[in-house]
């Protein structure tokens, strides 16, 4: 019998939990020792769902690099594997989903150079593909020779009016700081500066999104006392507003609603005694108040959702380690 047809089944008939305000979770895969950092978006009438797959959260040199799994569902219930990417130099990680203006969905992954045992180096590498099903071999991307570090991190890109949108984190500096700085594409694999974003406190995993030509992205800040910050510009994208948002933040994703409201997945870090690190949702007002928020069955190593809108339902993968082994879900919410 086929193995995948009996996935299906045991997510039909055991994978499926209903918890509050109707709110669907489905465990999608934990095949590895390993699954984590997840990405999701719709592409030619199907749903795709990429994470890393790896022997641990780290490697220890090469023979443990993670490598990125991409599977494929019509309905978002029962799922079908349909690639995974490798790279026999780097670890690839913490993968994120677009669909460029040639229709190709593109997958953008952070690639740790650990041959040694240790972190030497970034590099993000891309690859694409036409049908959903066949995609390209990893390639690293060329950031703009001006700012290129040893240490490069494109975390993820949005494409406006044919241009791909993506800030690169760059944390190996002199004064211990982490350098973000917005860059634009027209392919995918090259990459040129925009501005330089002036913010301190460590910041990285950054998510644009768009309102016309108006540009939201917001900031997770690294350091323990700093809050995650939501900007907002115009074009050129040179001059900045920033919002402390209130909260910290663990792998950021939004969707920005008629309503005006930011629907924002993330990490909520609860001290121990709370119960720990969860994934969840905070609606966001426009300049950044946090208001009502939806915590989901998550704890322990958890978050980097991915989010979609689709018939008045949102669909969040994320990934948690609350059933004992990090594993990758899905949650159906109505909104």
């Amino acid at each position: 019998m086929n193995k995948y047809y009996l996935l299906w089944v045991w997510l039909i008939a055991g994978g499926l939990v209903y918890g509050q305000d109707g709110i669907e979770t489905i465990r999608i895969w934990d095949q590895a020792p390993h699954n984590a950092f997840t990405d999701l978006v719709r592409f030619r009438g199907s749903f795709y769902c990429c994470f890393r797959e790896a022997p641990g959260h780290v490697p220890r040199g090469r023979s443990e690099n993670g490598a990125v799994r991409i599977l494929k569902s019509k309905e978002g219930r029962s799922w079908e594997n349909v690639a995974i990417l490798r790279n026999e130099q780097y670890d690839l990680r913490d993968p994120k989903l677009s669909v460029t203006p040639d229709k190709k969905l593109m997958v953008i992954m952070g690639g740790s150079d650990y041959t040694t045992g240790k972190l030497e180096g970034c590099l993000a590498h891309v690859s694409f593909s036409r049908d959903g099903r066949s995609f390209t071999e990893p390639i690293p991307t060329r950031v703009d020779q001006t700012i290129k570090s040893d240490y490069d991190w494109i975390w993820r890109v949005t494409w406006n009016h044919g241009t791909g949108y993506g800030v690169v984190y760059q944390p190996v500096q002199p004064d211990g700081e982490f350098r973000i700085r917005l860059l634009g594409t027209k392919d995918g694999i090259n990459y040129q500066l925009i501005s330089d974003l002036d913010l301190k406190g460590k910041p990285n995993e950054t998510t644009i999104r768009f309102d016309g030509k108006h540009l939201y992205m917001v900031v997770r800040r690294e350091s323990q006392d700093q809050n995650g910050m939501l900007g907002e510009s115009d074009p050129p994208y040179r001059n900045w507003t920033w919002h402390d948002l209130g909260i910290r933040l663990g792998g950021p994703e939004f969707i920005l609603l008629k309503s005006g409201q930011i629907l924002l997945g993330t990490r909520f870090y609860h001290p121990a005694e709370a119960g720990g690190a969860k994934t969840g949702i905070v609606y966001l007002e426009s300049s950044g108040k946090p208001g009502k928020t939806i915590e989901l069955p998550s704890g322990g190593d958890t978050s980097y959702p991915g989010m979609v809108l689709f018939r008045n339902k949102l669909y969040m993968s994320y990934y948690s380690s609350h059933e004992g082994k990090t594993s990758v879900y899905l949650a159906i919410l109505p909104i």
